[in-house]
């Protein structure tokens, strides 16, 4: 995940145009170059070991590499494509985006495995001791949580049902549990459905002992992890689960994406909102207060969908795939940066 920096400093053989120096000033300009970049010293150090003001040894630093004296190379894993990474984040105005090489033939195929891999590493980064880290249900959240292998101790806490409580143990429970034990934290994890048949059925269960002690939790979470699904068969966990019916009805409203249970238009505002009436999840103006959410989706079947969760100013940072980015990059107008958080519906 770090990037490097290889810095090379050479004398007599730095080029034509460093030629133009005088061989004193070359040898000094190297030497003060190995100072600087190698050794790590300050220009306020160097000075004095030469003799000279600081702002001669900045001069001098500045010529070197203007004389290709120094050459300075930015170095990241092949894995990771840079240069996307920064345009992604500067235009949806993320906190963070990590743009990952799609794996060859992967066009059809959403949240390459790869993806939790990264996000395992940026968790590493982001969460530190005594934060409370939450996990929301997604395949891309349990690779996540597969690939953990260093947290600082935290809590734990499931942010929503799972897709079928008969798979929880093999699901985001377990996402929750392995995390947990990563980090040496406390665990609080949902055992219960993420969709019930009605609103009364979801509010009963809330209240239940377990489930109401992981809520308790959700407006202390410093950072979460989510996944992003688009309104289709197979790439939505809340689309499988409805009726035939009931995914008629969600699609007239112009539902594009869904991110915990909570569905979205196209440009990022809020739709069918009676759909979280009837789930296990944490609210949306829960999810915004959070300081760091971290979105994991990829491909380009999803890509539209998370244009759409990111306009919604809910995510303040993404780890996706260069399949999805690309498109990401020319998708609509520039979005309105998501750190400023503001809901786009003004509700």
């Amino acid at each position: 995940m770090n990037s490097s920096e290889e810095i090379a400093v050479s004398g007599m053989s730095a080029g034509r145009s460093a030629m133009r120096m005088g061989p004193a000033e070359l040898v000094q300009a190297a030497a003060m170059a190995r100072r600087f970049y190698l050794e790590g010293k300050s220009k306020i150090q160097i000075a004095e070991e030469f003799g000279v003001s600081r702002f001669k040894v900045a001069r001098v630093l500045e010529t070197a590499l203007e004389r290709d004296l120094v050459r300075i190379e930015i170095r990241v894993p092949a894995e990771l494509d840079a240069e996307r990474s920064d345009a992604l984040r500067a235009r949806y105005g993320l906190r963070h985006a990590v743009v990952v090489e799609s794996p060859p033939d992967s066009e059809e195929t959403p949240d390459p495995e790869n993806l939790g891999e990264v996000a395992a590493d940026l968790l590493g980064e982001l969460v530190n001791e005594g934060d409370v880290l939450g996990l929301a249900w997604g395949r891309s959240t349990i690779h996540m949580a597969a690939a953990l292998d260093r947290l600082p101790p935290c809590t734990v806490v499931q942010l929503t049902g799972v897709y079928d409580a008969g798979t929880a143990e093999r699901g985001s429970v377990e996402a929750v549990r392995r995390a947990a034990q990563v980090s040496g934290g406390d665990a609080h994890p949902i055992y219960a459905p993420m969709l019930l048949p009605d609103a009364a059925t979801a509010a009963a269960l809330r209240n239940q002992t377990g489930i109401a002690r992981a809520f308790e939790y959700f407006d202390k979470v410093t950072v979460a992890c989510v996944s992003i699904g688009s309104w289709e068969p197979g790439i939505s966990t809340v689309h499988d689960m409805l009726s035939e019916e009931e995914r008629a009805h969600y699609a007239s409203l112009g539902v594009a994406a869904e991110m915990s249970a909570h569905l979205f238009d196209a440009e990022g505002r809020r739709v069918g909102r009676d759909l979280g009436e009837r789930c296990i999840t944490v609210k949306a103006d829960q999810l915004r207060r959070i300081p760091e959410v971290v979105a994991i989706a990829g491909g380009q079947r999803k890509a539209p969908a998370i244009d759409a969760v990111l306009r919604s100013g809910l995510v303040t940072s993404l780890v996706t795939d260069t399949s999805a980015a690309d498109y990401l990059m020319t998708a609509g107008p520039t979005p309105r940066p998501a750190l400023n958080r503001a809901d786009p519906d003004g509700a």
